[in-house]
């Protein structure tokens, strides 16, 4: 098979990703900085540019009157109540470190998987796309959902794993054993420097 990848670069947003972000408190923040996922993303994409590999960016967020909020979600719970994600503010934008170029697609979801009601899967097929590299936070939520569903819609899987993280290594090494079983652990060196 003919590798024709993209690099997808999933929630790393402020909220999640940034000293000020509400969820960068519950753990996220601490383990990106230690695992240098920044750092790795950032390299991610620039490998990707370098090699013409289309890279798109993929926030979570809703509108600010939350009409796609899912108010059964244990997940999104707080999301409402305290105003969090909202789309077209400073918690959604891509973390600075890693800002889109022009012309790269920002796909925007309201919910783990970013192929759920979004145009994830048009943008894939008008670049010819067959294999997804995925990098992001949390590599149990969108990072596990995108690789099922991906691989469910016939695409080849890789999962940058020193690009992602979640709250702690527990959760983030559970969610790499389930990952093996529908894709490939790689790291950004082994997936875009060869």
């Amino acid at each position: 098979m003919e590798r024709r990848p993209a690099l997808l670069v999933m929630d790393l947003i402020n909220e999640i990703v940034h000293p000020d972000g509400k969820y960068a408190q519950d753990g996220y923040l601490e383990q990106v900085t230690r695992r240098g996922v920044l750092e790795r993303a950032a390299e991610a994409i620039a490998l990707a540019r370098a090699k013409d590999i289309p890279v798109i960016y993929v926030v979570v967020g809703f509108s600010p009157d939350f009409a796609e909020w899912p108010e059964e979600s244990p997940v999104f719970r707080e999301a409402r109540e305290e105003r969090r994600i909202v789309l077209g503010t400073w918690a959604t934008q891509v973390h600075d470190s890693l800002a889109p170029a022009d012309g790269e697609p920002v796909v925007a979801k309201h919910r783990l998987s970013p192929f759920h009601g979004t145009e994830l899967d048009r943008l894939l097929l008008e670049r010819d796309v067959n294999t997804l590299l995925l990098t992001g936070v949390t590599t149990d939520l969108v990072v596990l959902s995108t690789a099922r569903d991906g691989h469910d819609r016939d695409y080849y899987v890789e999962v940058l794993e020193d690009a992602t993280a979640t709250a702690d290594d527990e959760l983030h090494e559970a969610a790499l054993k389930v990952l093996a079983r529908t894709a490939d652990i790689t790291t950004v060196r082994q997936a875009l420097a060869g």
